[in-house]
Order: C-alpha cells, then sequence, then structure tokens
C-alpha cells in the first residue's frame, strides 16, 4: 500500500538516488509543461536527486478517460515524490515509494477517495493560489459583461438591430461597479483575489469563510461564517461561489437560497458545480428574478449540448477555463514547487498541505 508507513517526512531510501517524477504533458496547450520549466527542475534538482519528465501525453486535465500512460506507470514505480494534474489511482497504488503529491491544480481532484492517501501520512500539497490572479480577472469580466449590457449588445448584433434604449431599460439593471454589494463565499486565495479586484473598483465586498480566526483578506469590509448566509443573500448584488466542494458546501446554493437573492443579482461560479443547483438557478433566470450568471464550472463536464442553460442570453458559459494564463501559470506554479521541493529535502514545512479531514 503507498505511503503506508512513511513519516511525515521522508528520510533518504537505501538508494542513493531519490526520484520526482514529472507528469505534466497536458493534451491542452496552456497546460503543457514547457521544456524550460522542465529544465529548470533538472538544474535546480536538490543533490542525488534525479527528475524524470514523463513525456507521455497526460489528459488528467480532459477527463483522464485514458488512464496514465505506460511510461508515468513505469517511472513512479521508483518515485518518492510525483508532480502532476492531481494523480489517478492507479499511479498512486504503483508508486510504493511515494511519499509526496504535488498537484498542479488547486484543488484535490480525485485523490482523497483513495483510500490510502486520504487515511495514511503521504503528504499531499496543492496549487491552490497559483490561479487565483486569472480566475479573479475572468471573474470582473463576466460581471461587467451583465452590468455593461454586454449580453444585451450580443442579442443586438445578431438581429443587426441599433438598440440604445434597450439598454436603458429597466430590466437591463445596467450598473456601475461601485453601486454592488458582492458576497464571496470562499476567502481562501481564489476569493481574496476576487475580492480584492471587485473592492478595488468601488464594490462593497463581504465573504464568508470555515474559519473566521484567519480574519479578512484585504478589500473586504467583513468575513463572518459559512453559517451566516442566509443572514447575506437578501443584501447580495453579486454572488461569487469561490470556496472547496465539500459536504458542508455540496449544494450549498439551491432554490431556497437563490429565492433570498435581491431582484437582478448575478450569480457566479468559479469553484465547482455542485455548489449550485441548476435547474434552480435556470428557472431564477427565466422567470427574471436573476439578471445573469456567469458559469465556468458545472455539476457534470462537459455541459451537456443539450443543457438549457446553453440557450439563455442571461448566462454566460465558459468551459472550465477561468483560470487559463499559460506564462505566469508556469511562474507561480514552478516557484511554489520549487519552494516547497527544498522545504520538503530540509524537514520544513510545505506550503499548500491539504487538511485531509476538511477535504482542502
Amino acid at each position: 500500500m503507498s505511503c503506508s508507513n512513511a513519516p511525515t517526512f521522508s528520510t533518504r531510501s537505501c538508494t542513493s538516488v531519490r526520484r520526482l517524477v514529472v507528469d505534466l504533458r497536458s493534451t491542452s496547450d496552456a497546460f503543457r509543461l514547457p521544456e524550460a520549466v522542465a529544465e529548470r527542475l533538472r538544474a535546480d534538482a536538490p543533490a542525488d536527486w534525479e527528475v524524470v519528465v514523463v513525456r507521455a501525453d497526460n489528459d488528467a486535465l480532459d477527463g483522464g478517460a485514458r488512464g496514465p500512460s505506460p511510461e508515468a506507470m513505469h517511472a513512479v514505480a521508483e518515485a518518492e515524490v510525483y508532480f502532476g494534474w492531481g494523480m489517478p489511482a492507479p499511479l498512486f497504488h504503483a508508486a510504493p515509494k511515494l511519499r509526496w503529491v504535488q498537484s498542479a491544480l488547486a484543488g484535490t481532484g480525485a485523490l482523497l477517495a483513495i483510500p490510502a492517501m486520504r487515511d495514511g501520512p503521504c503528504i499531499f500539497t496543492n496549487a491552490a493560489g497559483i490561479y487565483g490572479p486569472p480566475i479573479a480577472e475572468h471573474v470582473l469580466a463576466g460581471v461587467l459583461h451583465f452590468t455593461r449590457g454586454f449580453d444585451i449588445a450580443q442579442t443586438c448584433r445578431a438581429e443587426r438591430q441599433w438598440n440604445q434604449p434597450a439598454f436603458g431599460a429597466a430590466s437591463a439593471m445596467v450598473r456601475e461597479i461601485s453601486e454592488l454589494r458582492v458576497l464571496v463565499v470562499g476567502t481562501g486565495g481564489l476569493g481574496a483575489e476576487i475580492g480584492a479586484r471587485l473592492a478595488a473598483l468601488g464594490a462593497r465586498v463581504a465573504g464568508l469563510r470555515r474559519d473566521t480566526a484567519k480574519g479578512s483578506p484585504p478589500g473586504f469590509a467583513r468575513v463572518s461564517a459559512l453559517e451566516a448566509i442566509d443572514d447575506e443573500l437578501p443584501t447580495t448584488d453579486v454572488l461569487v461561489l469561490a470556496a472547496a466542494l465539500t459536504p458542508a458546501t455540496t449544494n450549498l446554493i439551491d432554490a431556497r437560497r437563490l429565492a433570498m437573492l435581491p431582484p437582478g443579482a448575478i450569480v457566479v461560479n468559479v469553484a465547482r458545480g455542485q455548489l449550485l443547483d441548476e435547474v434552480a438557478l435556470h428557472t431564477a433566470l427565466v422567470t427574471g428574478q436573476l439578471r445573469g450568471a456567469v458559469l465556468d464550472v458545472f455539476s457534470r463536464e462537459p455541459l451537456a449540448p443539450e443543457s438549457p442553460l446553453w440557450q439563455l442570453r442571461q448566462v454566460l458559459v465558459t468551459p472550465h477555463v477561468s483560470g487559463v494564463s499559460p506564462r505566469l501559470l508556469w511562474d507561480r506554479l514552478t516557484a511554489l514547487f520549487m519552494g516547497n521541493w527544498h522545504a520538503y529535502v530540509a524537514r520544513r514545512p510545505l506550503r499548500n498541505v491539504v487538511d485531509k479531514a476538511a477535504g482542502y
């Protein structure tokens, strides 16, 4: 069983060389390991370490339907550390010497569904916070899409209508950011970046988080416990979901809570689709209760072609791409991993260690 007898921090194995396996050759260009990053990992490796870069494509970001490559399966047999887009169960079980997994994803993926990982001492770190800046800008763009009536502009263009009155209609709800009351659910690295940008443009930003002892990020007027959500929703113009998926957040925003939002509110989900009841959201949109929804994640992905969400002008759909930022993503991800790798070798605490009990 992988990691079953591992200490919290690894001691040197009986062999003289310790192995890092890097499995980041995504089938998506934006997330494909640049050769310059691979060379940096090799050049900056601590003494007595070898870096094995898997050259086979990794389709983890596309659902992992093909499973791990034979090359990766062979490489992890001697791996002490694995750096990839999460880690599928077959790879984990093929790595008896594994002591630490660094995921390039912000969440936990399916790793915590593996009992030996969830209950064992193998260290699990993720890339939380790495994707914060691009996702925050995606949220800002989505909010502006509706507050400036760009969905109306798209309809007018499709119909070749010069329709100025449409933008001044009450139903258009054209507004400035400074008018908005924003509630960010989840004020970790991602939520903090989102709140900072909206606050910088004058929005009044409040947040909800599991551990209020961590305080309020810059730009937030206040941060309350998640249990205060029903008190916050009636005064929320923009609801942003940026929390991890846990039992406490699954289906957090259901029909009852959507009905608590004021008329014309905008709902944004860049967290996980399962936080939001999509059927109830569709109803709230078609009845005119909500002004719009910015959705980058869905309960089932890819979003099915027959989903009614595709048909609504009031929904801005993007295919789970809010974190795309090729150059700066690799800068931040490489810095995170290198810092953690050197800390691991020196037996110092690592950044972004996943709390397996909490699920993030």
